[in-house]
């Protein structure tokens, strides 16, 4: 018996409960923290641009494009288009791309955490605020699911796609509503 057929027939799809609770407990923990943290309105740091929401707008398109880049690597390496195996080099470039996606985020997040809080000024800001911690949950459910065993193969695809969707719709409620009701920031 094969190495996959043996992990698919020890598979036990309650374990899937695992990372999803620990993603739950990390996205409310946020929700949580940004509901009741005082919100400073302030910068702590810009990291050379030339404002906040400068900062915030360019690394969270960043990030986007990065999320776009994983899902298509993804796709590409478990073989959903394209034959035979992905280039070595390609599942490298999934895992950078997928930490420094995170990495970028991070500032991002911690601004708006500490600057602004969890929002619910409108159905927007309380849908990006809850996305937020939607994101960071289901990004550490992800990494709980590369390293678990004995978790059903649909596990992965499930998280990875929970991750990108939070990615590209906080994007969607932040970035892109910033460019198209106020335009492009300068850095």
């Amino acid at each position: 018996m094969s190495e996959a057929n043996t992990e698919r027939t020890s598979a036990r799809p309650g374990l899937v409960l695992v990372p999803l609770l620990v993603g739950c407990a990390v996205a409310v923990a946020l929700g949580a923290y940004g509901r009741i943290h005082q919100p400073t309105g302030q910068a702590i740091f810009t990291l050379g641009f030339s404002g906040m929401i400068n900062m915030k707008v360019w690394l969270a398109t960043i990030a986007a494009a990065l999320g776009l880049f994983q899902l298509g690597s993804a796709l590409r390496i478990f073989r959903v288009y394209g034959s035979g195996d992905a280039p070595k080099w390609l599942r490298t470039a999934h895992r950078i791309s997928g930490a420094l996606a995170v990495t970028v985020s991070a500032p991002v997040a911690f601004h708006c955490l500490w600057a602004i809080g969890l929002s619910d000024f409108d159905a927007r800001t309380l849908a990006h605020s809850l996305l937020g911690c939607g994101f960071y949950g289901a990004f550490v459910a992800k990494m709980l699911t590369l390293h678990m065993r004995g978790l059903p193969g649909w596990a992965l695809p499930l998280f990875g796609g929970l991750t990108f969707t939070a990615l590209v719709s906080l994007w969607f409620t932040s970035a892109f509503w910033f460019f198209q009701n106020v335009g492009f920031p300068q850095f």
